[in-house]
């Protein structure tokens, strides 16, 4: 027999160290996204920056990412009913990283227009998903979001912001 039955060499799964895990995890290159919608207390678009973005079902349209338990922009973002996922393109790092502060008008310096539901579609992202939350489930320290899509459309050609090992990149093919 060639190792434990739960393929960890012996190590119980509880036993993973948070660092190792990010370290192992780090190596399968993600996308990166802005979700995206106008605050209805405000008025004002907000956002986040994620990198566990998915589609999951055709047959209804289905898209899927996660989002940790202490953002403080998710309850915002829940609230408004319709959000806009958009695919960032590789020269969108400074917005991913404005997206991804705590506080302060995270849209400041970023340029948009309005996606047929009126969320907001970030100039020069990739392509853009409308969607609404059909389901929410607690995993971990994140919750799973599954969306059910609207509209989408391609919105810019070009070659998409990456992230992989911890950092942000592009694609040289």
């Amino acid at each position: 027999m060639h190792g434990s039955p739960n393929g960890s060499g012996g190590a119980r799964v509880t036993d993973i160290d948070a660092a190792r895990f990010r370290s192992v995890l780090g190596r399968f290159a993600t996308g990166v996204v802005a979700i995206t919608a106008i605050e209805t207390a405000t008025g004002r678009p907000t956002g986040l920056a994620a990198n566990s973005f998915t589609s999951v079902s055709l047959d209804p349209p289905l898209v899927a990412f996660c989002v940790a338990h202490t953002s403080t922009t998710w309850p915002r973002l829940r609230g408004a009913g319709r959000l806009c996922v958009n695919i960032l393109g590789e020269p969108q790092l400074e917005v991913c990283k404005r997206l991804a502060i705590k506080g302060g008008d995270k849209f400041a310096g970023i340029d948009w227009t309005e996606s047929p539901g009126g969320g907001p579609v970030i100039e020069g992202a990739l392509a853009w998903i409308e969607c609404t939350v059909e389901n929410e489930y607690v995993a971990g320290d994140h919750l799973i979001v599954v969306a059910r899509v609207l509209h989408l459309d391609k919105h810019h050609d070009g070659e998409p912001l990456l992230f992989y090992k911890g950092g942000y990149g592009r694609f040289d093919g």
